[in-house]
């Protein structure tokens, strides 16, 4: 298989052949680098490059070509190669049309020329990219391929299991790719085995399965490494994972589990715009791959998928209970489980879950509804973060909310590309009344707010962002919780009626503490959270302070 392609795009020969030379010096041997001198070339190239099932890693063009702009080029080429790293070079008086292009063609980097000394300027912001843009691509003929059917909610799990934990893979739908009947019939698999897992080393099919057998066989560890630990954090979240970072590079044992995948509801955001230094903005897949590797490259440990359903206090120590009936021990513990969806009680959905309607996961989903009408309910940043990227594939995509706009429920960035994407459509004042089809979704009825009207109409799924709950279930009863189920901690603690019967402590409950001694939360999970991954991620920091303050009082 021939090599991946680095793509260089300027009318300027010097210029083109120093870039040319640059990226050879290095890049040569994983990568092969080839030059266009116009937009037109460039796309004709792209074209070409796909058509023999090639694989284009990085388009770097130049902006200022006569016939067609290099912020054009890259937005055209993202139709061809849409996993494709996109640079843009400039000069110092073009800066303003590369941050323009960051939201119009989706740019990655722009560089200013000249970029010498390449070592310092070049190959870091392209050795990242590089490795950004390996982590999503997946040769057509290799690796994972799971075949299924596209409306079995099992299928659906495996597929989230998978791209949640970064894992790529190859998706068949049994029903429309020939190459997956063929597969099957070789296999000797049958339909009511699906969705089933094929490998390219030579393991056995694993046919209809659950995410944890899925774990085992790709050699997921499930072992522990001590038997006591300083600090167990619950939950991977954005908070979660900047716990793991600080824990372990201050010498703490740490350990870090999540019932299902790392990143929580960050991790699915398919763009997350405005956390600091990442100016094109970063997938949460990605912010999730990078702080997965700092946590266990600093000596943190992380097993998942594995669910924590209970947690004993035994003289200080925390005993965690597992769900396959294993026990953890530590003498601190982080709870960070976040929030997840509640059901939406209208009419089929229940029936429809995973079969059409979809909980999140609009990163996962959004490549089988290409040409297709969806809808999502919702207004906050998930939802609109889920519209954009849905608004890739799908034909139309409609916003369904119970208030007028979206002014108060989410940033003003995503409303203002919300407002510039023609196939994305707000229904306020509106709601879901319920759902229909034939094995799939295949209508919605929406309520008018307004006058009480109703109206049915066509759709190919929908996508739920409401009615977050937090995810505290699993804690002793004694870890005192608001109302709705959030977590006090710290002054909200002291204020609590039943403080003073349940804390025995000869010192105030530290910020980020609960009500027993030694546990501690952050994020979403808890009250008063700023639900925000730049703050979830400066709690999960703030924690690991809080830890040795504890362990140094016990």
């Amino acid at each position: 298989m021939n090599k991946p392609v680095l793509l260089v795009v300027d009318d300027d020969p010097q210029v083109l052949a120093a870039v040319r030379r640059d990226l050879r010096s290095r890049y040569r041997d994983n990568y092969m680098i080839i030059s266009a001198t116009s937009g037109d070339e460039a796309l004709s190239t792209a074209r070409e490059l796909k058509s023999r099932g090639d694989a284009l890693a990085m388009i770097i063009s130049d902006q200022r070509m006569p016939g067609m702009l290099g912020s054009e080029v890259l937005a055209r080429s993202r139709e061809i190669y849409p996993l494709a790293r996109r640079v843009l070079l400039t000069a110092y008086s073009d800066i303003e049309a590369a941050i323009k292009a960051i939201n119009e063609a989706h740019l990655d980097h722009y560089l200013s020329k000249p970029w010498d000394p390449p070592e310092e300027r070049l190959f870091p912001v392209v050795d990242d990219l590089l490795d950004n843009w390996q982590a999503e691509h997946l040769p057509e003929a290799k690796g994972l391929r799971l075949i299924g059917h596209q409306w079995s909610p099992q299928s659906h799990a495996i597929k989230d299991y998978l791209a949640s934990n970064l894992i790529p893979y190859r998706w068949l739908d049994v029903a429309r790719d020939a190459d997956a009947r063929t597969l099957l019939d070789v296999a000797g698999v049958a339909d009511e085995e699906l969705p089933a897992l094929f490998f390219d080393d030579g393991n056995p099919v694993l046919r209809n399965p659950e995410p944890r057998q899925v774990a085992e066989r790709l050699g997921k560890s499930f072992t522990c490494a001590f038997d006591i630990y300083d600090l167990v954090i619950v939950g991977a979240g954005p908070a979660g994972l900047a716990a793991a970072v600080y824990g372990a590079s201050e010498g703490l044992r740490t350990l870090l589990l999540d019932r299902h995948a790392p990143g929580g509801q960050a991790g699915s955001s398919s763009r997350i715009e405005n956390y600091l230094g990442f100016p094109a903005g970063v997938s949460g897949s990605d912010l999730t791959r990078r702080a997965l590797m700092q946590a266990q490259r600093l000596g943190a440990e992380f097993i998942a998928p594995l669910e924590v359903t209970a947690v004993t206090i035994d003289a200080g120590y925390k005993r965690i209970n597992l769900a396959d009936g294993r026990e953890i021990v530590t003498r601190s513990m982080l709870a960070t489980t976040g929030m997840f969806y509640r059901e939406h009680p209208a009419a089929g959905i229940a029936e429809h879950t995973g079969a059409g309607v979809y909980y999140g996961a609009a990163t996962t989903e959004a490549s089988a509804f290409r040409n297709k009408r969806v809808f999502i309910v919702g207004g906050g940043n998930s939802a609109g973060q889920g519209a954009m990227y849905l608004a890739r594939y799908a034909e139309d995509v409609q916003i369904v909310v119970r208030r007028d706009d979206l002014r108060e429920t989410m940033s003003q960035y995503l409303i203002d590309q919300i407002a510039k994407t023609s196939n994305i459509h707000l229904r306020g004042k509106t709601e879901i009344e319920r759902v229909e089809g034939d094995g799939h979704v295949e209508r919605v009825t929406l309520r008018s707010l307004k006058d009480g009207s109703l109206q049915t109409e066509e759709a190919d799924a929908l996508f739920v962002f409401i009615g977050t709950r937090p995810r505290s279930e699993w804690l002793p009863a004694n870890v005192l919780r608001d109302s709705k189920g959030f977590v006090l901690t710290g002054r909200d603690v002291m204020a609590a009626e039943t403080y003073s019967r349940l804390w025995k402590e000869p010192r105030e409950p530290l910020p980020l503490e609960t009500s027993v001694p030694g546990v501690f939360s952050a994020g979403d999970l808890r009250a008063g959270a700023m639900n925000r991954v730049a703050s979830a991620v400066g709690e999960g920091s703030m924690v690991v302070r809080l830890v040795h303050e504890y362990l140094a009082l016990t």
